[in-house]
């Protein structure tokens, strides 16, 4: 079993003020568990530079420049209240994409059978024409689109276990049979939606909302009766996780205190579905998580969970 890891410098260099969660050291803190003695195993590789006519897949051209526009030269600029760019801040989130779409490529041309994507900023709440929630572009729909447009992918499957509604994700493949966007998340949390009865223009959307203070328990019940049962009714092509860790105990945004067994549980069940529908085509991508240990013990369950196989 091959897993690849793909990160870069770069992501250091998007920047966010002093107290913003969503800050370089998050990246620092995955970087250091990952160089420990159970990862010399993994496949490392630099992230390349992202096809920018792939951000079309999700987004229309119009936001894409307003984006590009935003940056500034110096400084911090704000598109929200939450969401900021910097300087370098085009650069880190072209690698973020171009990550995504690599390790696509990866799984379909056989030379990892899943790979990690460590990048910033996140991207699932990143919807057709909106950047929010610490989100520009979505790299998670763009490496779906990814799939299907260079690789022939019928179907492919989103997997969002981020604290957090994947509202982006949701808004971009609404009417879409051919994607399956399946999250569990807490609600009420921002950003107010993702409840049961949203289910997608035809039926594609499954979300499992779970309350504050929910636990292991609870989790693992959603995501076993709710979203893997749908998981082996679609048969994907490929498995894209929205690899969020903000529903760990520790994280400061959220109340699901879920523990880093928890991912490595549901690892272990996307890996088994993986293998039976898609010849292990998966592909991770890193959203949320905003306590430092808590980030790094998550990660270091989930990639060390996709390196057993």
């Amino acid at each position: 079993m091959t897993t690849r890891l793909y990160t870069h410098p770069i992501y250091l260099e998007h920047l966010t003020p002093p107290g913003h969660p969503e800050r370089p050291d998050r990246l620092r803190a995955i970087e250091r568990v990952l160089m420990e003695e159970p990862f010399d195993g993994l496949d490392r590789v630099e992230a390349p530079q992202g096809d920018e006519a792939t951000i079309l897949y999700a987004h229309p051209q119009d936001y894409v420049e307003r984006i590009r526009a935003a940056v500034p030269a110096e400084g911090i600029g704000h598109i929200d209240g939450d969401t900021v760019l910097s300087p370098k801040s085009w650069q880190a989130v072209m690698a973020a994409i171009g990550a995504a779409n690599a390790a696509v490529d990866d799984v379909f041309e056989e030379r990892a059978d899943n790979v990690f994507v460590a990048s910033r900023p996140p991207g699932h709440h990143a919807e057709k024409t909106r950047a929010m929630g610490f989100c520009l572009f979505n790299h998670a729909a763009i490496a779906a689109r990814h799939a299907q447009k260079k690789h022939g992918a019928e179907r492919v499957a989103i997997v969002d276990w981020d604290v957090h509604h994947g509202n982006g994700t949701q808004d971009i493949f609404w009417d879409d049979p051919t994607v399956l966007y399946c999250s569990t998340h807490q609600l009420p949390l921002f950003p107010g939606t993702g409840s049961r009865n949203e289910t997608g223009g035809m039926g594609n959307v499954v979300n499992v909302p779970l309350s504050p203070g929910s636990g292991s328990a609870a989790f693992r019940e959603a995501f076993g009766t709710r979203i893997l049962p749908r998981l082996d009714d679609f048969r994907p092509d490929l498995i894209i996780i929205s690899a969020g860790f903000d529903a760990h105990r520790r994280d400061p945004l959220a109340d699901i205190n879920l523990d880093e067994d928890d991912f490595d549980w549901a690892t272990g069940y996307l890996l088994e579905r993986a293998g039976r529908h898609c010849e292990n085509r998966l592909v991770s991508l890193l959203e949320g998580g905003y306590d430092l240990q808590g980030l790094a013990f998550s990660v270091a369950a989930h990639v060390g969970r996709l390196m057993k196989g």
